[in-house]
């Protein structure tokens, strides 16, 4: 009892706790030691390398030299004099570098000087060897005596470096071979004890923390679940209940009875006292379907009315589903929401679709209206302003042929204002079907019907080749008539217009003013012109109806071209913009979607 006690006191933990930091610093402590120890492994063997390598710099820097004197006499071209002269430096530069890296190794220093006096040896009869060549005394005694000791002389040296590096590689595997002794055990061991002090620790801090951490957790989710279902409750109108099938039991949630206008748990929670507050006309239904939850387990989605007890009516949704516990327990879960709102927009829709079916009637009436009773009035205005044109003009007075004019003027721009107004509520409909068409057609007859236009402007039009696609053909000849058009009114004077078309493929991703599209490619069609322009804040209101950037007495024009444009691609469920820049000329981009 009392080793039970101490196992569970705070004193006992604590003990362990720091007994186990002690392990873990002295295993630091060691593995310092151990680590260090590596590096200064690592950097003999790095000094050993370094040593090997400058050796054999050496001893290339001294066979080049050889091999350039042996090329000198061979061809007495002087080229090959450059290794023995660059030779020098080198030598010197490999020999104060081997000094550097012996200086705690006396043997090494010794056996550096003896090579030191080699080489200076081999220098001073490569140097005399060379002075009898260039004098043309190759077949003397004295240069082949000479040749032959340069040749032991640079042996001698080979064999020294030769000795050097023997030495060397037996001083490294001595080191090596005392530092793996020491070092063989050392990671294991540390790994062991520690994983053994990271052991103690956890087991430790679990037996502190366990029990009161495990409890305040699940209160703390409890006590979210429930407010976060509460919460959940109110904000979608719906309530949780659940029947327990065992015994034949009931609960609600808060909620469901405030659905119902109750407070919350204000009465017994059974299914009469649900039952009461449905409504007279869909309590036989709501009965019906109750029974055959019973019978089945289950409970599909049901409608029905309740009645509050204030009177208000208001429509239910339910749907139910069985459950089993741990325990083998059945209950069936279920959720009853309130779709009062969702009925009351859904007949407020039907209430805006009637209204709206009676606009289009209206709309319809207008078409009429503008196409014969409006339009045969101003044709009768027009025909009579012709014939005092012809037959009362020299009656007139000056006035009196302003004024006539000004009538001819307004009723003519009056007949384009109807025009375009009927072919605006024409584009407004798109019910026309889409078909496959031939765009490179719809823009030739764009053309074709602006001809004496183009002709009197000395316009010049360029395309690309466009593919065919699945559009309205009438629309999109509309589209490219309009654009164009518009090119051809707001030129530059005295500049004849110059209009492209481009097209291209884009992704939709690219395409900064579409954010969502169930469409993954656009096809692009650029009408771009070196006409008047316009300031790029405008680029959203020329699209508006009737809107006008420019004086009508400037330019002629109703103000409903570019908004018919903008219809006609909408209709197409795509999108269309506008840049420009003024005295440089404007490019309307209209993108049409890649259907399958």
């Amino acid at each position: 009892m009392q080793l039970r006690s101490l196992y569970h006191s705070e004193r006992f933990l604590k003990i362990i706790f720091g007994l186990s930091l002690f392990i873990v610093l002295v295993m630091g402590g060691l593995a310092y030691k151990y680590i260090k120890e590596l590096s200064e492994s690592f950097e003999e063997v790095q000094e050993a390398y370094q040593l090997h390598i400058e050796l054999e710099k050496l001893l290339s820097a001294l066979k080049d030299a050889e091999s350039g004197k042996r090329a000198f006499i061979i061809s007495k071209d002087s080229t090959f004099l450059e290794p023995l002269l660059l030779g020098g430096i080198e030598v010197e530069n490999s020999l104060k570098e081997l000094k550097s890296l012996t200086i705690d190794s006396p043997e090494q220093q010794k056996n550096i000087a003896e090579l030191e006096i080699k080489i200076e040896n081999s220098l001073n009869i490569f140097e005399k060897t060379l002075q009898l060549a260039q004098s043309n005394e190759i077949e003397s005694t004295e240069f082949i005596t000479a040749f032959r000791e340069g040749r032991q002389t640079m042996n001698s040296v080979r064999f020294k470096i030769m000795e050097m590096t023997t030495h060397e590689n037996q001083v490294l595997g001595t080191k090596k071979e005392k530092s793996s002794k020491s070092l063989s055990n050392a990671p294991m061991l540390v790994y062991y004890v520690l994983i053994i002090s990271l052991l103690i620790l956890l087991l430790t801090y679990l037996q502190i923390s366990k029990n009161l951490k495990n409890l305040k957790e699940k209160n703390e989710l409890l006590e979210t679940f429930k407010e976060s279902t509460t919460q959940s409750e109110i904000i979608s109108k719906h309530g949780n209940w659940i029947w327990h099938i065992e015994d034949n039991s009931f609960e609600y949630s808060d909620n469901l009875y405030r659905l119902l206008g109750e407070a919350p748990q204000s009465f017994e929670p059974t299914l009469e006292n649900f039952i009461a507050f449905t409504h007279p006309d869909d309590l036989d239904k709501l009965t019906e379907q109750v029974n055959k939850m019973m019978e089945n387990e289950d409970l599909p989605f049901i409608h029905y009315r309740i009645i509050q007890k204030n009177g208000t009516v208001k429509h239910f949704k339910a749907y139910g589903k069985v459950l089993m516990d741990s325990e083998g327990d059945r209950k069936l879960l279920g959720t009853t929401a309130d779709i009062t709102d969702e009925i009351e927009n859904y007949r407020l829709i039907e209430e805006r679709n009637l209204e709206l079916e009676r606009n289009n009637k209206e709309l319809a009436s207008f078409n009429y209206v503008a196409s014969h009773d409006l339009q045969e009035p101003l044709r009768k205005i027009q025909t009579f302003i012709s014939r005092l044109e012809d037959k009362e003009q020299d009656n007139l007075s000056s006035n009196g042929k302003v004024y006539i004019g000004r009538i001819k003027s307004s009723s003519a721009r009056m007949r384009s204002l109807i025009d375009d107004l009927l072919q605006f509520s024409r584009t407004n409909k798109s019910e026309e079907a889409f078909e496959d068409s031939n765009i490179n057609i719809l823009l030739e007859t764009a053309k074709h019907d602006l001809a004496e236009i183009i002709s009197d402007k000395r316009a010049r039009i360029s395309s690309d080749s466009i593919p065919s696609m699945k559009i309205i053909p009438f629309q999109i000849k509309q589209l490219f008539l309009n654009l164009i058009s518009n090119s051809l009114k707001y030129s530059r004077e005295n500049i004849a217009p110059v209009i492209t078309i481009r097209y291209s493929q884009v992704k939709a991703s690219d395409l900064t003013n579409v954010k969502y599209s169930k469409h993954n490619l656009y096809h692009a069609i650029c009408v771009k012109d070196n006409g008047i322009g316009f300031d790029q804040e405008y680029a959203e209101k020329i699209f508006i109806l009737f809107n006008r950037l420019h004086n009508k007495n400037e330019y002629s024009g109703t103000g409903i071209g570019l908004s018919i444009c903008k219809k006609i691609v909408e209709n197409h469920n795509g999108y269309i913009t506008a840049e420009g820049k003024p005295d440089y000329g404007s490019t309307f981009t209209f993108y049409l979607p890649v259907t399958s």
